[in-house]
């Protein structure tokens, strides 16, 4: 990454070649999974950079994409947990931040989807009598009940294994 030579402007200039190609390496495998891949860039950009917080012009900027490519991106980003807006005072420009634990906060984000998808599929309940809707849709409810809960298990097992030592072997609870 090339930074300015000033100290009083030591902010991030451009992306060195390496970090360009991680940030389309990561936004490539963003892509296979049915993701945007200006998503997976602005995600791979605030994960790479050794910046507290960065606005949407300089994410901008940096990825050589429109403001609102970004704009786009970083609200989708933020509806689903990846990313947080950041406030700096007596500024309006928008900012964007990523938590140290992106995929924990990701998975604890998750929960508020399940939630409003077992309230949006109860009240599918209440509109059909049909078995075949019902019981689609009963199992889609029992579904969301059913992971909600999985995912504070979940949660807790990420976090004790990402606080463990790095020398001590994960125990492996999937077999």
């Amino acid at each position: 990454m090339t930074t300015a030579q000033n100290d009083d402007d030591a902010r991030l200039t451009e992306l060195d070649e390496a970090t360009w190609s991680f940030v389309e390496d990561f936004a490539t495998s963003w892509v296979s999974t049915n993701n945007s891949r200006m998503d997976g860039r602005v995600l791979a950009l605030l994960i790479i950079v050794d910046e507290p917080y960065l606005s949407s012009a300089r994410i901008a900027e940096l990825l050589r994409a429109s403001t609102g490519a970004v704009s786009t991106a970083t609200r989708s980003l933020v509806s689903v947990g990846f990313i947080k807006r950041h406030s700096v005072p007596g500024d309006r420009s928008h900012y964007f931040r990523v938590e140290d634990d992106v995929w924990g906060n990701f998975l604890s984000g998750e929960r508020e989807y399940l939630r409003r998808m077992k309230a949006t599929v109860l009240g599918g309940m209440s509109l059909v009598d049909a078995a075949g809707p019902r019981t689609r849709l009963r199992n889609a409810e029992r579904y969301m009940t059913w992971l909600e809960g999985y995912h504070r298990k979940m949660l807790a097992d990420w976090e004790a294994f990402r606080d463990a030592p790095d020398d001590e072997p994960p125990k492996d609870e999937t077999r």
